[in-house]
């Protein structure tokens, strides 16, 4: 039975831990429930084997951390550094942060964040980013809550597939 802090909601036995290669599945799992959750699903085309080499193989593009209340996973975050040359220094630039609907609003989120600042300053980040759906209040509202500010003055632009394709055939 997971322990609570006294008087609230919020879970004390959560422990985060760095992802596996045997965890590539349940990583996968995740991620499909992320997507869901976003209602993004037709954008996975992530696989096992993918996950696999980008995390594990020879040379890993990004870290992975799975948070556990007792037995079950509840949650994940995966990220990557950046680099700010404003800074002159490493980021810390989190692309997933996932929490399951039944563990939401009980610190697990707290602590996955919590861990990848502990990161970020061990690695002489500079800073911490990510991006949200603008449609995500609650998460929103939680990334005000622990102090996170949006950069409005900021547009993300991204190309694939095709685009890319296209680019880099271009020469120009």
């Amino acid at each position: 039975m997971p322990r609570r802090c006294s008087g609230c909601d919020v879970l004390t036995d959560i422990r985060i831990e760095p992802a596996r290669e045997q965890d590539v599945p349940l990583i996968l799992q995740l991620i499909t429930a992320l997507a869901e959750y976003e209602r993004l699903q037709q954008e996975v085309v992530a696989t096992e084997a993918t996950l696999h080499d980008t995390l594990f193989g020879p040379t890993p593009r990004a870290e992975a951390v799975i948070a556990y209340v007792g037995p079950e996973a509840a949650g994940f975050a995966v990220w990557f550094h950046n680099y700010s040359t404003f800074l002159g220094r490493p980021g810390l630039y989190l692309e997933d942060l996932f929490v399951r609907p039944e563990w939401r609003t009980r610190g697990v989120g707290r602590a996955l964040l919590a861990h990848l600042a502990r990161v970020a300053l061990a690695r002489g980040c500079g800073r911490m980013e990510w991006a949200v759906l603008d449609w995500n209040s609650p998460a929103i509202e939680f990334y005000r809550r622990i102090g996170a500010r949006p950069m409005d003055e900021w547009t993300v632009y991204r190309l694939t597939g095709e685009a890319i394709n296209r680019l880099a055939g271009d020469g120009t």
